[in-house]
């Protein structure tokens, strides 16, 4: 199975403030707020929902390739790609645009700041899902509201299995659109938060969402996740990470596996599990394609973690 990542691509570039905001930011004056942090540590790292998904998804040994739209700033983005041999055949640039940017400045209580600019993300609608044959499996990830909708409308017209995994995209859509997306997709992603909102929204029940999916994927952080598929229920653990370093694209490093156990024809047990530990190992290293692996040391952790061969 070749898989179709539609998603975003984004430079993230995360920020230190080695004080808290709370003593920086006076209450009765936010109002009238201007202020500067001094952030003496900076780095840039690649992101976006499409690439990270296509960077993890490579690592496992799976087969595909990401679709997103990207600005005249990407030259960067594309030689890190090239080098760790990510797919650009479904690339657009647009050259009157920025690839989206994400500025996150983080204090020492962990408390975030971000400004987040879509730039070429706006043009994720140019992209048209391939009805050629090439692409047998697909997930409508996080991008510009219109490209989520089209692409999702264009995998159920061409009777392409996918995910659908709104994640911070999820508020651009009303219930009528959220139920939508339920009825063209084969499997939906979202974690327990997200999963109470889509209730919420729909006015579906869990129950109801997972009886018109062939699976439906709550992840619940270290309490691990569920699947619901063929009317079971599967109880997936948590993998155990080493360090906990930064949990930015620990989603998507779990979808990533999701993929790889739906091209492997794995059963629904496996699959939770190879997901689950794709997202220990992102979160034991800062930023979101700084993780490596071999797919040997990726089974004997496997084992490690689960006491069973991975198959």
């Amino acid at each position: 199975m070749s898989a179709l990542i539609c998603g975003s691509f984004a430079y993230d570039t995360i920020m230190v403030y080695t004080g808290h905001f709370k003593n920086e930011i006076l209450p009765d004056r936010v109002h009238m707020l201007n202020v500067s942090f001094l952030v003496p540590e900076l780095r840039r790292e690649f992101g976006g929902c499409a690439g990270n998904i296509a960077y993890s998804l490579k690592l496992l040994g799976g087969e595909g390739a990401p679709m997103g739209t990207v600005g005249s700033d990407f030259d960067d983005y594309a030689e890190w790609m090239d080098k760790h041999e990510v797919s650009r055949a479904h690339l657009k640039q647009i050259d009157n645009a920025y690839t989206a940017q994400a500025y996150i400045t983080t204090d020492l209580d962990d408390n975030q700041i971000t400004a987040f600019h879509p730039g070429a993300m706006n043009y994720a609608h140019e992209q048209t899902v391939p009805t050629d044959g090439s692409v047998t499996l697909g997930i409508v990830s996080p991008d510009g509201r219109d490209g989520m909708i089209q692409h999702a409308a264009q995998f159920a017209e061409a009777g392409i299995d996918f995910i659908f995994d709104p994640g911070q995209g999820l508020p651009m859509f009303n219930g009528a659109e959220l139920k939508t997306f339920i009825e063209q997709a084969s499997y939906v992603a979202v974690n327990d938060y997200e999963s109470e909102m889509m209730r919420e929204r729909t006015g579906m029940s869990v129950d109801e969402m997972a009886g018109q999916l062939k699976a439906l994927i709550i992840t619940r952080g270290p309490r691990g996740s569920i699947i619901r598929a063929g009317g079971q229920t599967y109880e997936i653990p948590s993998a155990s990470p080493t360090a906990l370093a930064d949990p930015t694209g620990c989603g998507d490093a779990y979808r990533a596996g999701l993929i790889h156990g739906l091209q492997q024809g794995m059963d629904w047990d496996t699959i939770g599990r190879v997901a689950s530990l794709m997202g220990a190992i992102k979160i034991e290293r800062p930023g979101t394609q700084n993780h490596r692996f071999s797919m040997d040391d990726f089974a004997a952790r496997y084992k490690q973690e689960f006491d069973r061969d991975l198959g």
